[in-house]
């Protein structure tokens, strides 16, 4: 069953996040589990963001949490966000 994280965030940092994801993607390659991942902006709420990211399923997602530089990139999303992030964890049921 695939799996789906949003997260959901404001900042007026967003050339920092898009920097952090960067690094982030350079640290992971090879090993992160991601299938596809969107990066949108709220076009009703300036500098808010929501982060949709596609895993196989919810173990490959979790494998993808405990790498070093999956906790690195949540603490400086946290970090650079105007409020906690929120997190959705979403099983998908259906894909037409």
């Amino acid at each position: 069953m695939g799996f789906i994280q949003i997260i959901e965030l404001s900042t007026k940092n967003y050339d920092q996040l898009e920097r952090l994801h960067d690094q982030w993607r350079a640290a992971t390659e090879g090993q992160r589990t991601v299938v596809s991942e969107r990066i949108c902006a709220d076009r009703d709420r300036p500098a808010s963001y929501t982060v949709i990211v596609e895993f196989a399923s919810y173990e490959d997602a979790m494998r993808n949490n405990d790498l070093p530089a999956t906790a690195e990139i949540a603490a400086g999303m946290t970090a650079l966000a105007d409020g906690p992030p929120v997190y959705r964890n979403l099983d998908v049921l259906r894909r037409d």
